[in-house]
């Protein structure tokens, strides 16, 4: 059921292209995953990048990153010939009734704070070349008062002067989802400063509108907080219960049957409360200290504070798993082989941004731990940042005469795996669970000494209630 809106009046607006043809700036995993999408729902839609190399790849039906399911989506909407992508900024100014601008804002080098060169480089040049009717639709995570002072820089650059409007509606993409979440999407924004801007916008995502999805019209500052927002709360979600794993340490307590029982208060459900080694990625660390960054700017630093502490609980579990990996060897990794299963920051991708898995077996490495990673996408993108760490061609490989096996990141593969199996190819059966994900009963029925980031010694299997939701994720 859509959430009620009050629209904008829509008589005497200027002509709103009704099936208009769209244009994705960036190619990145947001924008070649819009870009794809858009298509695949009907639209006529032109991709651009600066980088050859990404072009080239997408022309040929290469998607340059993981993403299950957007491969065959990418040669479906290139079959169907409503998709192009080219290089050149001016060809998009022509071609585009709507343009959605897809660039990365990364964390500026020495500070907290986002780094919007592209996002100001996009939507200037971009700009400079329309010399009609369009809308530029920011999709970026960006700081509040962002979209104001790039609505301000577009009628100042673009030929077509007030003509070009800008709007800002933010993505809500999850990583091994992202297909899905782009085509069924749970809710859109549209943050918007006309009514004309609001109908374009409409007619840019009929088809997903038509289904019933929620749409919230907002003003710009609040469709610009809404992302950063909403990765705030889940950051906090997630670290809350790592801290509750901190004091379970402490006390014998049981992090995982304190979940359980969280889990069933519907005030609190089950959904991001999975106990570990925390989160990571190219979001959710840097959207909650750029926010955090942003706020101390407008002189309301305090009310965010806390997220300073959720950042610092989740780098605290890093440090803790490699503790508790270098307990199961009596506290010295000097010279042991350590098998580090997992790379990606989560299953499903190969994104290795911020990735808790890469950073531990780097910290492994640096108490003085032989490490052998293996990861069923990310080995070649680890490889580039950490060549320094070996690397197995396989899950059995990687095991090979380890004393320590550490799993990090949660692929169904390392789930599945039999512990009589893999107990026949280490050398001393002994894991670390870094993410709650195996059965704790099987691996000590088959000879395993099994521990667990906030567990006692000898832990019990434990479900913790999920939301239906996400048993239907596991299972796609």
């Amino acid at each position: 059921m859509s959430v009620p809106v009050t629209p904008f009046p829509t008589r005497d607006l200027p002509p709103v292209a009704q099936q208009p043809r769209l244009t994705v700036i960036g190619t990145g995993y947001l924008g070649a995953t819009h870009a794809v999408s858009m298509a695949v729902l009907g639209y006529e839609v032109l991709g651009v990048d600066v980088d050859p190399a990404k072009v080239d790849a997408l022309v040929a039906g290469r998607v340059p990153f993981h993403e299950p399911g957007l491969p065959e989506k990418l040669a479906e909407a290139l079959a169907s010939g409503r998709l192009r992508f080219s290089s050149s900024m001016q060809e998009a100014a022509e071609f585009g009734d709507v343009h959605f601008v897809c660039v990365g804002t990364p964390q500026q080098r020495g500070s907290n704070a986002a780094d919007l060169t592209y996002v100001d480089g996009a939507f200037r040049e971009l700009a400079s070349h329309i010399t009609r009717r369009a809308l530029v639709v920011g999709k970026s995570t960006v700081p509040v008062g962002t979209a104001a002072r790039l609505a301000a820089l577009v009628r100042e650059v673009a030929p077509a002067g007030a003509d070009v409007e800008v709007a800002w509606n933010p993505e809500f993409l999850r990583e091994g989802y992202a297909v899905q979440d782009t085509l069924h999407p749970d809710r859109l924004v549209f943050g918007v400063e006309s009514p004309w801007a609001e109908a374009q916008l409409r007619a840019a995502f009929r088809p997903v509108l038509d289904e019933g999805t929620p749409l919230v019209v907002a003003d710009l500052p609040t469709s610009e907080l809404v992302k950063v927002a909403a990765n705030s709360f889940l950051a906090t979600k997630i670290s809350f219960i790592n801290a509750m794993a901190e004091i379970c340490e402490a006390t014998g307590a049981d992090v995982s049957l304190l979940a359980s029982a969280l889990s069933h208060d519907t005030r609190i459900g089950g959904r991001f409360l999975k106990p570990g080694l925390g989160f990571g990625g190219g979001c959710l660390p840097k959207d909650i200290r750029a926010f955090s960054a942003r706020a101390d700017e407008l002189g309301v630093g305090q009310a965010v504070r806390f997220l300073d502490e959720v950042d610092a609980i989740n780098l605290r579990r890093r440090q803790r798993t490699v503790d508790l990996v270098a307990e199961l060897v009596d506290g010295d990794l000097a010279g042991k082989k350590v098998a580090a299963l997992g790379a990606a920051f989560k299953p499903n991708s190969d994104d290795i941004r911020d990735a808790p898995a890469l950073d531990v077996a780097r910290m492994l490495r640096d108490a003085g731990a032989i490490v052998t990673v293996y990861d069923p996408e990310a080995m070649a993108n680890a490889a580039r940042v950490r060549p320094e760490l070996r690397y197995a061609p396989s899950l059995t490989a990687a095991v090979v005469d380890a004393d320590v096996v550490v799993l990090l990141t949660e692929w169904q593969q390392f789930r599945d795996a039999d512990p009589e199996d893999l107990g026949a190819l280490v050398h001393t059966r002994r894991i670390v669970d870094g993410r709650h994900a195996l059965d704790a009963d099987r691996y000590r029925a088959a000879g395993w000494e099994y521990r667990a980031l906030g567990r006692p010694v000898a832990p019990r299997t434990v479900e913790i209630s999920v939301d239906e939701q996400d048993e239907l994720q596991r299972s796609a």
